[in-house]
């Protein structure tokens, strides 16, 4: 087996090369921090560390990226610093037996890139709404005329019925939703017109998309902090809880995710590296970035909604002293919060029944907090409603949109490197066609596949992809990425190989964390999770449309051909790994066997002409 040295002539070649460089080390670093530092940062990391006790998920979850995640962030730097290609062409070059870890990884980043985009169209339709006074969110038009679903609050009307118009079902598609196609028209065009020529486009963008989140961050803590109830919020982040094993799985697959490992971008972005720049450097960067950015932004969003949970608090207590007062015709200001449970205390001793009839609410400030939500939710639902209580509500709508739009962006530029340059790599294309011709087309196929989400049943297809599509493929694509380096490419050469580049050898914390640690977590995680999958059933989240108290949700077991599309999500780019390299295999044999013969025949026809020919 060859080292990497042998497959890069020397180094008088970088000069030559024809591959395109960063114009600037501080391009490379921006563009890795905003593909890193995505939307998961702000919507997924602040939950998870309320769902499992604030300050008992950050000790697995900091213990986990220094172990798990900044070790193989190291890998695929090198990896692609050494070899100068994408996934497909690093992988190949390693071992040609490894040239599905590659194909893998593009077909990773082809299907998180079709609903990860379709996620930031969603994004500027909200951020287009932003534009008026009051916010569209901010009043529900079924609550004037008392008809159909008026129980509804306003943000979740506005989710689910005017933006999603959302089916019954994932089999019920319905229509295609004119304005959610043509914010996907928008999304995919600005993608485009951002990567069209590469890195040399790319760069210049995360000037902007990779700096602006940070800036749009500080604003709302700044502002969270002066609101009531953002302490509150920020406290309740912080306090400890009895942690369960599935703490550090999450921690585990948070890290993981995070910072976007084996979908082939890092090794995209790398790859346009000086062959001897400190990569150990850069991913040590990266790694304190991404770490600090989750935790910074899980303060702020906590901040603003303890506000929110302050204002829901607030308008309990309000409610029932309103209901107390009129009931037994209390002065206005004698019932407070102050004084509301002895006065309750009293009343209920006195009479009993009339308190028991008026059905008050119970109002608790830790559970309204504890009421986690991620994802979409947590974007378009939660913080929708925190903001339209803040005063200028749509100035804090469009800063919270951009920041959004921005975090996706940048992430999606590694997505699409992700895709083009292995496809630039195994010249799958015409020579002729120019890499704007190339890029436009990917981003064209990549939005007519899209029209899924823009269809009654879009928000369904967006939370099938993003379960399957971006979870076990990656994990499984990590552990060959480890093991294929460790233990078939050979530690000590690797080794040599990050010597040559950055002038030593990598210390024994590389070492030890890449022989041992990190497969073993991965494994680990990749065990856990893959049990969890398979003894979980199929069922998924719906929408009652028709229920009065809409939005009213309940669990159904997906239809039975669902299970061939997880097949195509999560099965196939998982199972090509093995099943390219049984094909190459078998080409390889029969190859050597054709060879073989080939010279056998052309040894019995010279003989028969008299024409002695020896085989050396």
């Amino acid at each position: 087996l060859l080292t990497l040295k042998a497959t890069i002539s020397n180094r008088e070649l970088e000069e030559v090369d024809e591959r395109p460089k960063w114009d600037n080390k501080a391009q490379y670093m921006l563009t890795c921090v905003g593909f890193c530092v995505g939307l998961g940062n702000v919507w997924r990391f602040p939950y998870l560390c309320q769902s499992h006790g604030g300050g008992a998920f950050m000790i697995p979850f900091l213990i986990l990226l220094v172990l798990e995640g900044v070790p193989l962030l190291h890998i695929e730097f090198a990896i692609g610093q050494r070899l100068r290609k994408g996934s497909v062409g690093v992988w190949s070059t390693v071992h040609p037996y490894l040239k599905g870890v590659g194909i893998a990884s593009m077909m990773i980043s082809f299907l998180v890139g079709l609903y990860y985009n379709a996620i930031i169209a969603l994004v500027m339709w909200y951020f287009f709404n932003s534009f008026q006074e009051p916010l569209p969110w901010s009043s529900c038009p079924l609550n004037e005329n008392h008809t159909g679903i008026g129980l509804s609050t306003s943000v979740d009307y506005f989710w689910y019925r005017e933006t999603l118009n959302i089916s019954n079902g994932i089999d019920k598609s319905g229509t295609i939703q004119w304005w959610l196609l043509l914010c996907l028209i928008c999304a995919w065009s600005v993608l485009y017109v951002c990567t069209i020529r590469g890195i040399e486009t790319t760069g210049k963008a995360v000037y902007i998309t990779s700096t602006l989140p940070y800036l749009v961050l500080t604003i709302f803590l700044i502002r969270g902090l002066t609101l009531k109830g953002s302490v509150d919020g920020i406290i309740f982040l912080f306090t400890p809880d009895l942690a369960n094993p599935v703490t550090w799985l999450d921690a585990g697959t948070q890290v993981f995710y995070s910072f976007s490992l084996a979908s082939g971008g890092l090794i995209s972005f790398s790859s346009y590296n000086s062959v001897h720049n400190n990569c150990e450097k850069d991913a040590v960067i990266i790694s304190v970035i991404n770490g600090f950015t989750s935790i910074y932004a899980a303060i702020v969003i906590y901040s603003i909604i303890g506000f929110r949970a302050t204002e829901q608090f607030d308008a309990c207590f309000d409610a029932n002293i309103l209901a107390l007062t009129n009931t037994f015709d209390l002065p206005e200001t004698n019932l407070t919060q102050d004084n509301y449970y002895q006065v309750l205390s009293y009343l209920n001793s006195t009479e009993p029944q009339t308190i028991a009839n008026l059905n008050l609410k119970t109002c608790d400030l830790d559970n309204i907090l504890s009421q986690g939500v991620e994802g979409t939710g947590l974007a378009f639902i939660v913080f929708t409603e925190a903001i339209t209580k803040m005063p200028v509500s749509p100035l804090w709508s469009i800063l919270f949109f951009v920041m959004l739009f921005c975090l996706g962006l940048s992430s999606m530029f590694g997505n699409i490197e992700g895709v083009l340059v292995p496809i630039q790599d195994m010249k799958l294309y015409p020579k002729k066609w120019p890499k704007e011709f190339l890029t436009g087309t990917i981003c064209l196929v990549c939005f007519f596949i899209a029209f899924i989400f823009a269809l009654n049943s879009g928000n369904y297809w967006l939370a099938l992809f993003d379960t399957y599509a971006g979870s076990i493929p990656l994990l499984v694509v990590a552990f060959c990425e480890m093991v294929s380096i460790v233990y078939i490419y050979g530690i000590d050469r690797f080794n040599e190989d990050i010597e040559w580049m950055i002038g030593h050898k990598p210390n024994i914390f590389w070492q030890v964390t890449w022989r041992f640690i990190s497969p073993i977590i991965m494994l680990v995680i990749f065990i856990f999770y893959l049990v969890i999958t398979v003894t979980e059933k199929l069922t998924y989240i719906t929408w009652d449309i028709d229920y009065v108290n809409f939005p009213n949700q309940f669990e159904k077991p997906y239809p039975s051909w669902v299970t061939g599309v997880i097949l195509i999500l999560a099965g196939i780019p998982s199972l090509v790994i093995p099943f390219t390299a049984i094909y190459l295999c078998i080409q390889n044999k029969c190859k050597k066997n054709n060879d073989q013969q080939s010279l056998v025949q052309s040894t019995s026809v010279t003989s028969v002409n008299g024409i002695a020919n020896k085989l050396v």
